[in-house]
């Protein structure tokens, strides 16, 4: 499959010259990486062509959860702190379907409706994920437009399996 065309462009002594380069992407050698698909009826459903969680190598990669029951398919009721003790809670599920806990967690994305509820949520997310004695993950937060179901809250993690099941250690 022919991907679209790339512009490369190089500065010398007689100004910029642009070429056009066509990329060629082998989108079979994509899906042959080492994947592996998580998924668990303890957490929201995929909506969508996307896996609840990827194991690449000793890596897991897991999407972005927001407080959706997973029983119901609906969003909790309450506000922010409530919301993100059912986001964690599905994180949670989806590590555990992994054999992986929120110890293993070693990077997050937290996507805030309102940057406003940070401390809210980062008191929930502190018990959840960096409570005493745990190296806390590293952790980027940013406040977005809008959230799927009108969320609040989403969370995504990437955690490390230290026993190496789906890869090398």
């Amino acid at each position: 499959m022919t991907g679209s065309g790339v512009v490369r462009c190089s500065v010398g002594d007689e100004g910029v010259d642009f070429h056009q380069v066509t990329n060629e992407i082998d989108l079979g050698a994509m899906s042959d990486l080492e994947k592996v698909a998580i998924s668990t009826k303890e957490a929201p459903a995929a909506i969508g062509p996307y896996s609840q969680a990827v194991w690449v190598g000793d890596l897991l990669f897991a999407s972005g959860q927001v407080a959706l029951d997973p029983a119901t398919g609906q969003l909790v009721s309450g506000g922010i702190t409530e919301q993100t003790v059912r986001v964690l809670e599905n994180v949670k599920a989806v590590l555990a379907e992994a054999g992986l806990r929120m110890h293993h967690v070693v990077k997050t994305t937290v996507f805030l409706k309102s940057m406003s509820d940070f401390a809210a949520m980062n008191e929930v997310y502190g018990k959840h994920l960096a409570p005493e004695g745990v190296v806390a993950p590293a952790r980027s937060t940013v406040a977005v437009a809008g959230l799927p179901k009108d969320a609040l809250v989403e969370i995504e993690v990437i955690a490390r399996d230290p026993k190496g099941r789906y890869g090398t250690a």
